[in-house]
């Protein structure tokens, strides 16, 4: 049994991400790249792909709905990782920290499973984790309780001793609900103090 740990979101907590840093390069007009984002490849519809909805289904029907956007569709598909700009400032510096320091790290994060089968290998912070649960692989999302249940029994964890680190107050809630605290992520600086008066990290 682990009995203290810290668990990380990914996605605005770790990396930044949003839709538009890919669609931004591809469609020059700023009303044009909102009304993209927000009627034919939105965050809404692409939930379905971190749900375990297999991308196999989910591209042929939004193409056969917006035809004459069938190039972009594809690009949401090839060139993901673009959606995804870089580390979020200061948060791999507490990753490293915290791995230095003998913390046990973990990760439960809302992903698509293809998605994240091309991501995880261009970032080596990860190889810090001792477990990952991806969404999208094990068709489960937060804020459901049981994504946190899979994560205290595969990894052993004492739900008592962990710190659940996320960006969506509701999937904190998610945590809690199965006793793991949280933390809503706002920004490194935060989470420093934070992970300092819990313990997990001496303060500076």
């Amino acid at each position: 049994m682990i009995d203290r740990c810290v668990i990380f979101d990914v996605g605005r907590v770790l990396f930044d991400w949003d839709l538009r840093f890919l669609f931004a390069k591809l469609i020059a007009d700023e009303g044009e790249l909102e009304w993209f984002v927000t009627h034919v490849v939105t965050p809404q519809w692409h939930f379905q792909h971190d749900a375990g909805r297999p991308l196999a289904e989910m591209l042929p029907e939004l193409k056969a709905e917006f035809p004459d956007h069938g190039a972009l569709i594809d690009a949401y598909a090839t060139r993901f990782n673009e959606t995804i700009p870089g580390p979020v400032p200061g948060s791999l510096e507490l990753v490293e920290r915290l791995d230095a320091a003998g913390v046990p790290l973990f990760a439960i994060t809302n992903f698509g499973h293809d998605f994240w089968e091309a991501f995880r290998p261009t970032q080596p912070v990860f190889d810090r984790f001792r477990g990952i649960i991806v969404s999208g692989t094990e068709k489960l999302m937060k804020p459901d309780p049981a994504i946190y249940t899979l994560a205290i029994e595969r990894f052993g964890i004492d739900p008592a001793g962990a710190l659940f680190i996320d960006d969506v107050a509701k999937n904190i809630a998610g945590s809690e609900s199965v006793g793991i605290a949280g933390h809503v992520f706002k920004d490194a600086a935060t989470l420093e103090r934070e992970l300092g008066a819990r313990g997990y990290l001496p303060f500076r």
